[in-house]
């Protein structure tokens, strides 16, 4: 295994904390690496802020210059609060490098995180254990795509966001697309219980 999938790995490991704490943002994985040396390590916080990328940045200071940041989602390219986005912040750190796992279709990035390294002159590679990372956000893309929070089986419900419990009376489509307009990302259901049962037959079950 080379350097770049070990560092790629160890930030998915750090967002696989905060899994299911941060809607209705995704949770990201960034580890800043310079020389062979990890400078800073974060996660999504919980409720979605601060970025993991904000958060290295801030913690690396001017070290981060001349740095490579492992992503496991696409840096922003733009914030709904106006503040400067990540892939802004990265470009304005001196970074040398962002190592991308998978792009993020949200319409704050969507493209636009990397056009923004682009712009700024900042290599990236796009691609990087995304079939490990994607797992992270797949409820986040799940409603990007489709309006609708995933729904899986789980014993516990560890790693969700939520249980999914339609109001009394509620049926199954107008909840989901309530829970999605809410930012639920991924939420879950006992398995072979009766909600199981009737999202399945609807074809709504993951």
């Amino acid at each position: 295994m080379n350097d770049d999938a070990v560092f790629m790995r160890r930030a998915i490991a750090v967002a696989r904390v905060n899994l299911g704490k941060t809607r209705p943002n995704p949770v990201v994985g960034c580890v800043l690496v310079k020389d062979g040396v990890v400078l800073a390590e974060a996660a999504t916080g919980e409720g979605g802020r601060p970025h993991a990328e904000e958060q290295v940045l801030a913690a690396a200071g001017d070290a981060a210059r001349g740095a490579t940041a492992f992503v496991t989602l696409e840096p922003c390219g733009a914030r709904s609060s106006g503040a400067p986005s990540c892939a802004e912040r990265l470009a304005l750190s001196g970074a040398a490098r962002v190592v991308i796992a998978c792009e993020d279709p949200s319409p704050f990035a969507s493209g636009q995180g990397i056009e923004r390294l682009t712009a700024a002159g900042v290599p990236f590679e796009t691609g990087l254990l995304a079939d490990e990372a994607a797992a992270l956000s797949q409820g986040f893309v799940h409603r990007m795509t489709t309006g609708r929070p995933l729904v899986a089986e789980s014993d516990d419900g560890d790693g969700f966001d939520g249980p999914f419990e339609p109001h009394p009376g509620e049926d199954l489509e107008t909840a989901l697309q309530r829970l999605g307009a809410e930012g639920w990302n991924q939420l879950w259901v006992r398995r072979a219980g009766e909600l199981a049962a009737r999202l399945r037959a609807q074809g709504v079950l993951a």
